[in-house]
């Protein structure tokens, strides 16, 4: 099946079901002699993995990571990186119900469509299961990153209604910390503490809830990005909207941007100071891109997720046939993805980001 690769230098190949016997990723284009820290890219494995807490589902995977290859006493060695991950926690039996019926909003017919087979095990490739391996590859792409000096934050910004203030603080290692002290990932206690109550009653209802995830990129240097086609935010948004349930994609000012007069948009160029290796503006409503191309300032965005489609309750629908039925969510599921999806979400910036860097590296003779 095409359509299972992203990134052109820096580029992964997932592969993999929800219900079959692993999930994994193949790696290629990694750097030589990276230092590949086993212990952090479980950490990142650990955030999104299920059965979390209350607000996530009840499915039990340690989402435990095998290095299979490119990796020669704790460094990549330049050759492609295999990364498997054991599925641990199948329960088919409970899809069961929905061998010849659709569910609603999910992929299972336009899956038939395409391929005239599907599985119906929890969707099979479709299954957000397969965004383990993503963040696998993301946290390698993280510790290249690292080493060029470059950050990724993202936090849940709302839930349904319920929005969380701008971040006031520039410390991302303290934002972070507050971030993983509540179960939502909200870098705000008090709203957090809202959202988790909320995201609860809907639970109890047997339904689900949309959100926002926000993320800002610090320390990314001028240039990254291709003036046409592979613009850097165009990539972002390809990458962003490549996550499962993922909606809608906006960087900088995004669509609030358009209601505006470019009097007010403009982000206005500040002297460049002395030992400064970037331009700064007075604003950021641009998002750190113009033209396509980073401009030095921190790269803003946000990514808006659709409610869950699995409902705890009866909906009208067809079957394979094309005739009327009816059919209720069963098996374990989030009542509300965000939480999780914080690290998908900075995994596929690493990826973008990666990729970008490397690109960049033949721009200038």
């Amino acid at each position: 099946m095409a359509g299972n690769s992203f990134g052109q230098l820096f580029r992964i190949t997932t592969f993999g079901e929800s219900h079959g016997v692993a999930i994994g990723v193949i790696i290629d284009g990694c750097p030589a002699q990276l230092d590949i820290d086993m212990d952090f890219i479980q950490s990142e494995l650990d955030k999104r993995k299920p059965g979390q807490s209350k607000i996530t589902t009840q499915r039990k995977e340690s989402d435990t990571v095998q290095i299979l290859s490119g990796v020669f006493e704790g460094k990549s060695t330049g050759t492609p990186i295999a990364l498997l991950i054991p599925n641990e926690d199948q329960r088919s039996k409970d899809y069961g119900h929905n061998v010849d019926v659709y569910r609603p909003s999910h992929a299972d017919y336009v899956y038939d469509a395409k391929y005239g087979i599907r599985d119906h095990r929890g969707g099979g490739r479709s299954s957000a299961r397969e965004t383990a391996a993503r963040v696998a590859a993301g946290a390698i792409a993280k510790l290249f990153l690292k080493q060029q000096g470059i950050e990724i934050f993202a936090h849940v910004t709302s839930v349904g209604t319920i929005e969380a203030p701008n971040l006031e603080s520039n410390d991302l290692s303290a934002l972070l910390n507050i971030r993983e002290e509540n179960i939502v990932r909200c870098a705000d206690p008090a709203t957090a503490h809202e959202m988790i109550e909320f995201i609860d009653s809907v639970r109890k209802d047997g339904d689900t809830v949309g959100g926002k995830i926000g993320c800002v990129i610090k320390g990314c240097p001028a240039g990254l990005g291709e003036p046409v086609f592979d613009k850097l935010h165009a990539d972002l948004g390809k990458a962003m909207l490549s996550i499962n349930a993922v909606h809608g994609f906006e960087y900088g000012s995004g669509f609030a941007g358009s209601e505006w007069r470019g009097s007010q948009h403009n982000d206005i160029p500040q002297p460049k100071a002395a030992d400064s290796k970037v331009f700064k503006t007075t604003t950021n409503y641009a998002g750190g891109i113009l033209g396509g191309i980073s401009n030095g300032m921190d790269i803003t965005f946000k990514v808006a997720f659709k409610p869950v489609a699995t409902i705890m309750h009866n909906q009208q629908t067809i079957n394979a046939a094309g005739e009327a039925a009816e059919i209720k969510g069963k098996g374990r599921h989030d009542p509300c993805v965000v939480p999780r999806a914080v690290v998908i979400v900075e995994a596929m910036a690493a990826l973008v980001l990666a990729d970008q860097f490397l690109r960049n590296k033949v721009s200038v003779v």
